[in-house]
């Protein structure tokens, strides 16, 4: 079972994150932090432990990156180096975890510090994503070290695998929108194996991967980096990370980017409806460019839909396109507009009977490769995401959602109804919050930037992100575009505004319209 709607920058993201932290916010590690961690150091109130000087006073042993499984080796102008950081953020001097680190050193004399960059999921790896953002980001890169890492749980930092290949493989064949107590059957038993999968393979640190223990890592690797203010630029599911470390540690944001905005304010049943919103407003989008009308083109999509959950397309490979994969391939193409016309190749394609095109857009989607190996960045979204995420609706009341979840959208109501069950189903690790906790009183402003057409952060997050971050915290920036996140997408007016605020520290006026 694959909830392919998550918050990301690269592929895509849907509920997460952690409220709360308790009541205050927190100083710099160093002088002892007050902030209740996560897992059993929340449950067991704020710690007071000041962190070890093994862990602040470490040196990063920079030196060439080297190639992996998933991506070559970059250019000569990127560092790699290891992180340590406590397991359990409650016990500071106890096992430590590695975290593997990226950096490019600024290229101008008038360096102003470290940026730090998360690009979504959760689970999106920003070791291997950093060099191929920078092109984006070259201007900021004159006066920055651009640094990322691969957060706890994800990638070269203790990355999981929940499931090999082969049982990823046939997984595909679960209904995602069941229509019978059978299905319904296999849908929760395949949930429930996927769990079991992360349990074995992640172990103890299944418990330690929130995105609060993230937040925290953040200030531990700014300590080692040397900066006294955290400078940050987070995407999608970043912007969500962004808003639980600036409530942490209020008095440590420096100038900080928050580009396709997670409303904090929704649990995972709202983020789900807004996604469906966001994608079927994106879909209706593309729908009307092509000349349809958007009702009628939904229906024609849905009857597609329904005739290969029916019926699975054959393809150009041994596989057959199922309904989810079907959406899955639906889905990927509404992140960029520039995709659109692949859609319509590839929709016209499956009317014809052959689905080779949209399991094409699936696979790209899922990080499947020629030779049927998968990218593991959904298994640890989905560990991140279920110990952040404290609601587990029963089948009962997912039933209940049904009717509100297909009217809000007729293509993805339905697989994202059942989702808000099937997701976390039998978790081995209960959830610890319902909602993030993100007010930041004190903060230097954060620019907040917001795409009006982003199907998978809808942006009328952007504006509740800016009212929880509190009075002149959050500054808001809309674009009025396509696609998913703004920045690097072809507007001048936002790479321009971004780039002033990172680079002279001039904050726009609240409310900018970039179209």
């Amino acid at each position: 079972m694959t909830r392919f709607v998550r918050w990301t920058a690269v592929a895509a993201a849907s509920a997460l994150l952690a409220t709360g932290c308790s009541g205050g916010s927190s100083d710099d590690a160093e002088a002892g932090d007050k902030s209740s961690g996560s897992g059993s150091s929340a449950a067991s109130g704020d710690s007071a432990t000041p962190l070890p000087s093994s862990l602040t006073s470490q040196k990063l042993d920079w030196g060439r990156c080297k190639a992996t499984e998933d991506s070559p080796a970059p250019g000569d102008e990127w560092q790699c180096a290891t992180l340590k950081a406590p397991l359990d953020w409650a016990k500071p001097k106890g096992r430590t975890i590695d975290l593997a680190m990226i950096r490019a050193k600024a290229t101008g004399d008038d360096r102003i510090g470290s940026l730090l960059f998360n690009f979504g999921g959760p689970g999106s790896s920003g070791v291997s994503t950093m060099p191929w953002y920078a092109t984006n980001a070259s201007q900021l890169g004159e006066r920055y070290d651009l640094v990322s890492w691969d957060p706890r749980g994800v990638g070269a930092s203790e990355g999981v695998r929940c499931r090999s290949d082969k049982e990823i493989e046939a997984s595909e064949s679960v209904d995602i929108t069941p229509d019978t107590a059978a299905e319904e059957t296999a849908y929760f038993r395949d949930a429930a194996a996927f769990g079991k999968g992360c349990q074995k393979s992640v172990g103890t640190l299944m418990a330690h991967v929130s995105t609060t223990d993230t937040a925290r890592d953040m200030d531990l690797l700014r300590q080692v980096l040397g900066d006294t203010e955290m400078h940050y630029f987070g995407i999608s599911y970043g912007t969500e990370l962004g808003g639980v470390y600036a409530h942490l540690f209020p008095r440590k944001v420096g100038r900080v980017i928050l580009d396709a905005v997670v409303d904090p304010g929704a649990d995972s049943e709202g983020h789900t409806e807004n996604q469906a919103r966001g994608f079927q407003r994106a879909l209706n989008n593309y729908l009307k460019s092509t000349g349809q009308g958007a009702e009628g083109g939904t229906r024609k999509i849905v009857d597609l839909l329904k005739r290969i959950d029916a019926s699975p397309l054959r393809t150009s490979s041994s596989r057959k396109l199922t309904e989810a994969l079907a959406l899955i391939g639906i889905i990927r193409p509404l992140y960029s507009k520039a995709s659109w016309p692949t859609l319509t190749s590839a929709l016209a394609a499956a009317e014809r009977g052959d689905g080779s095109e949209l399991l094409a857009l699936a696979d790209d989607y899922s990080e499947r490769d020629a030779s049927g190996r998968y990218g593991t960045g959904t298994h640890s979204q989905r560990v991140i995401s279920c110990l952040d995420d404290k609601q587990r609706p029963t089948l009962e009341e997912t039933k209940k959602l049904l009717p509100r979840f297909k009217k809000v959208s007729p293509v993805f109501g339905p697989m994202l109804g059942w989702d808000t069950a099937g997701w976390c189903h039998d978790w081995p690790v209960a959830g610890q919050y319902d909602t993030p906790e993100v007010s930041a009183p004190g903060a230097a402003p954060i620019l907040l930037v917001g795409n009006t057409g982003d199907p998978a952060t809808p942006y009328e997050g952007t504006r509740r992100m800016a009212d929880e971050l509190g009075k002149d915290v959050g500054v808001m920036l809309t674009w009025k575009g396509e696609g998913h996140s703004a920045y690097g997408k072809g507007s001048d007016c936002v790479d321009s505004t971004v780039n002033a605020y990172l680079l002279q520290g001039t904050v726009p006026k609240d409310g900018k319209v970039c179209s």
